[in-house]
């Protein structure tokens, strides 16, 4: 016979489960597709800071990797909303599927070939599937920073994101959503830096 204090344990290890089949179907998928575990140099940086070279989007973490902290305070704060019966573990659970099912579609080759012709991203040929599983452990990162900071402070700390990546990179999650969407020439122009 079960225990009640098992039966709890397990429904509480359940939405944990979900978040590591998640990841390994994610994993699996991107391998489908053709993505390479590991850059095609053959080596793995922690850090690959230079956006307009071959190592972005190839490494463990980027300057993007800002954006998918940014996307799990949107989804913490839209599932919150949404969902506010459901707990906070199945909603990590929720935005895990939401960030892994981008990662799948972002590394298609129309949305790839779309990056290509659209956006800053004039090199870009696809993630490898470290840096997408990185990029779904970021979008954790930003639900857990959501959850403690709240909404005022993660909301304030979302507009501060989007204005050093700006600065820093010349580009941003809602800058890059744009020009993926509606692709303006002279902000193109901008970021290229000419």
């Amino acid at each position: 016979m079960i225990s009640f204090a098992s039966a709890t344990y397990s429904k509480k290890l359940l939405p944990w489960l979900a978040i590591a089949v998640i990841v390994l179907l994610a994993a699996l998928l991107l391998r489908v597709q053709g993505r390479l575990w590991i850059c095609r140099c053959g080596y793995v940086l922690l850090w690959s800071g230079d956006i307009k070279s071959s190592d972005n989007s190839q490494h463990i973490f980027d300057p993007y990797s800002y954006t998918h902290i940014q996307h799990g305070f949107i989804f913490a704060g839209l599932l919150a909303w949404a969902l506010p019966r459901l707990t906070w573990q199945w909603r990590l659970a929720l935005a895990v599927v939401i960030e892994a099912a981008w990662e799948v579609a972002e590394n298609t080759d129309a949305v790839i070939q779309r990056y290509r012709e659209a956006t800053l991203a004039l090199g870009y040929y696809g993630d490898t599937i470290l840096n997408s599983l990185s990029d779904i452990a970021m979008c954790i990162l930003g639900v857990m920073i959501a959850r403690a900071l709240g909404f005022r402070r993660t909301a304030a700390l979302f507009i501060i994101t989007e204005i050093v990546l700006i600065v820093w990179i010349r580009d941003s999650l809602l800058l890059n959503i744009l020009m993926l969407l509606f692709p303006i020439e002279a902000i193109k122009q901008w970021q290229i830096g000419r």
